[in-house]
């Protein structure tokens, strides 16, 4: 009796430590698949919770360009992706900015916090370090790396000379079209939001563009110092037309839908920038839309879904800097009905050609950084 209490006392001891090692194993891969490594992300279990994603605008919403674009990124990838996330606008007041961000980082929930514009990029420089198990992104500015800080941050930059050099291209072929508003003389404009080196490049790439269509183009540059004053866009715009030019390329933020008011009222044409411009605003004032020939489109949207797609992926690469041109399709000229009707074809094909040739390298755009 006592060796068969002993032999079942034996049976059941080994079952016991059967099931404890095997409930000890269970969690092991899963343990693994969110373990460090390099400084990518992880990709997420099936069973956990959504990605959180807090995007920042130093800004508003409503500028039916830059930011909105951003959101747009956002809100696929809510669809797409299954993300959870919350935008901030920051106002346009910069005092507030900072405090905000040091705020939105300190008490949000959130796994990756996104940000813009070069404005952000010292600001960002000092949260970052403070939150090492948080992501971040900063889109069309880069961290400093090599202040030692930000191996976390993820920066996204866009080649918006290479997309203004097709805006410029364009827009130097078209000035002496025959369409209704365009008249025979060689000039051409662009408002900036602020001289500042990311608008230079814009500006440097759509002037080489002219002057590749047209060498005796003349180029009217300005700057209307300020992101959301439609009412100087439009000063300026007019300013220009009075000049000669019958095409002027907004790269100014809110402030370029003064250059739309402007070209409605004078039967002239404009360009836009960073979305689809023209179709964004045609149902709201589709005289205004009928005068945007086409937009340099810089993808942010597109940029940022990627991002966060290879963020989940484990495949992002954190602690560097991505450059996003028409190859990688961060920028483009937007060819909608608007672009179309307009357009004669051999502009079209002039466009197809050189936008072919950038992406072979046979075509260097220049850049307003050194």
């Amino acid at each position: 009796m006592t060796r068969k209490l002993v032999f079942l006392f034996t049976v059941i001891a080994i079952a016991l430590l059967a099931a404890a090692c095997g409930g000890a194993a269970t969690p092991a891969p899963e343990a693994a698949s969110s373990s460090g490594g390099d400084s990518a992300a992880q990709p997420a279990a099936s069973n956990q919770e959504p990605l959180k994603v807090v995007l920042f605008i130093n800004g508003v919403l409503g500028d039916k360009s830059f930011f909105d674009s951003a959101q747009r990124g956002i809100d696929r990838a809510k669809k797409e992706l299954g993300i959870q996330a919350k935008t901030i606008e920051a106002g346009i007041d910069e005092v507030g900015w900072e405090p905000a961000l040091v705020d939105a980082a300190a008490n949000e929930d959130y796994d990756v916090l996104i940000v813009g514009t070069f404005q952000m990029i010292s600001y960002l420089e000092q949260v970052a370090p403070q939150y090492p198990d948080k992501k971040f992104i900063i889109f069309d500015a880069p961290v400093n790396y090599e202040s030692g800080c930000c191996a976390n941050v993820y920066s996204v930059l866009y080649k918006q000379n290479e997309g203004s050099y097709l805006a410029g291209l364009y827009a130097g072929a078209m000035t002496t079209k025959d369409l209704p508003g365009m008249n025979p003389d060689a000039v051409i404009g662009s408002v900036g939001g602020q001289e500042i080196p990311i608008i230079l490049d814009f500006m440097v790439g759509y002037e080489q563009g002219a002057k590749d269509a047209n060498a005796n183009i003349t180029a009217i540059r300005q700057f209307a110092d300020s992101w959301n004053d439609p009412a100087k866009g439009k000063e300026l715009t007019k300013a220009q037309y009075s000049q000669g030019a019958d095409i002027v390329f907004q790269v100014a933020g809110g402030t370029g839908q003064g250059v739309f008011e402007a070209a409605a009222e004078d039967g002239r044409y404009a360009l836009g920038v960073d979305s689809d411009q023209a179709l964004i605003v045609e149902e709201a004032d589709p005289e205004q839309a009928a005068r945007i020939l086409t937009s340099m489109m810089k993808n942010v949207d597109n940029s940022l879904f990627r991002a966060l797609d290879l963020h989940l992926k484990g495949q992002l690469k954190y602690g560097t800097i991505e450059s996003l041109g028409i190859a990688e399709g961060g920028v483009g000229l937007a060819r909608n009905k608007y672009y179309e009707q307009n357009t004669p074809d051999d502009v079209k094909k002039m466009i197809d050609d050189a936008e072919q040739k950038i992406i072979n390298g046979e075509i260097k755009v220049d850049t307003a950084f050194k």
